[in-house]
């Protein structure tokens, strides 16, 4: 019986590994198969809400309660963050909308995109870069509270000329499927602590099948639209995400922020919760106006890596270098 669970075991570790280290290509073949065959992921569209809420239970058991310590020890540097996050995106969205000259379903996806906080894929990508892992985890999370409240405000404020934002509506569900799972989590691991770790190791591999239906989904039901404003929506996702990290970069390093602390903000601001807006846009919108968070999910878990290799890369040329000295 021992043998047969050290199986197991060794199986399950095996296939999260290969869920985590290639979930860009996970997902861009759920993309794919989405696309030419929209039924196999159909069913899960009138569960995207579900679907991120218990992606967010998860980031709540990766939680503790020490974590918000560091917005009393280092309030400036989590909220330089949380106000690049919350006003570079947002505008990002806005004038990338009016210069595309998107269609009002596009347009709103894209504004309430970039309304969002970040996802919680910054905080994996920050460590591989050699940032600053407690500052992108505060970042992320104080966005994800306050997020319930300026999400659908900053996407009323910078949306409401393309279609009605039920802004009040937003509120109510993003605290339901955002802060009331992320919360329930958090509570859970400070009760249950070490207890919880077999849950708490296997959410990952639940959150990347989860962002997998998610995106299939999404893409699957816009098949017919993405076919005639695809490159559209993905120069949109490229321009937004590519101008937010380079923008960030530029701004953390002329208030001279450290090399670490500016990678964490950077990667933190260029990284959306992208399930969040799908799950938003297909709710209140239209499932077209998902479809730039979907490609988000997607253009983002490349961007991101790539700008950790590229750190790593040079820090190691660096140490190199100084290793000659």
């Amino acid at each position: 019986m021992y043998q047969i669970l050290t199986i197991f075991s060794d199986v399950f570790e095996s296939i999260k590994r290969l869920a985590e280290n290639y979930f860009a290509l996970w997902v861009i073949l759920g993309s794919i198969i989405g696309f030419f065959n929209a039924d196999v992921f159909s069913w899960a569209l009138p569960h995207i809400s579900l679907f991120l809420g218990i992606i967010m239970f998860g980031m709540g058991m990766s939680l503790k309660f020490d974590d918000f310590k560091i917005v009393l020890q280092r309030p400036k540097d989590v909220f330089l963050g949380m106000g690049l996050q919350f006003t570079l995106m947002p505008l990002l969205a806005y004038i990338i909308a009016l210069a595309l000259q998107l269609p009002p379903e596009l347009a709103v996806g894209v504004i309430l995109l970039g309304c969002c906080p970040g996802g919680t894929a910054s905080n994996v990508i920050t460590y591989l870069a050699r940032g600053d892992v407690a500052l992108s985890v505060a970042i992320t999370t104080f966005c994800t509270v306050v997020s319930p409240l300026i999400t659908p405000i900053l996407t009323l404020i910078l949306a409401h000329q393309w279609v009605g934002i039920p802004a009040s509506s937003m509120i109510q569900s993003i605290f339901l499927i955002v802060l009331l799972p992320v919360t329930l989590g958090l509570i859970l691991n400070g009760l249950m602590g070490k207890k919880l770790e077999p849950f708490r190791s296997s959410m990952p591999l639940v959150s990347v099948v989860a962002i997998i239906l998610i995106v299939g989904a999404i893409i699957g039901v816009n098949a017919d639209k993405i076919v005639t404003s695809g490159l559209l929506v993905l120069l949109a996702v490229i321009l937004h995400n590519g101008l937010g990290l380079l923008i960030s970069y530029g701004i953390t390093k002329k208030l001279g922020i450290s090399e670490a602390k500016r990678r964490a903000i950077v990667v933190e601001v260029g990284v959306q919760n992208s399930g969040l807006s799908v799950a938003l846009a297909t709710q209140y919108f239209s499932p077209f106006s998902a479809v730039p968070g979907a490609i988000f999910s997607v253009w983002h878990n490349i961007t991101g890596p790539l700008l950790a290799n590229y750190w790593t890369k040079k820090d190691r040329e660096l140490e190199e270098k100084n290793a000659e000295k």
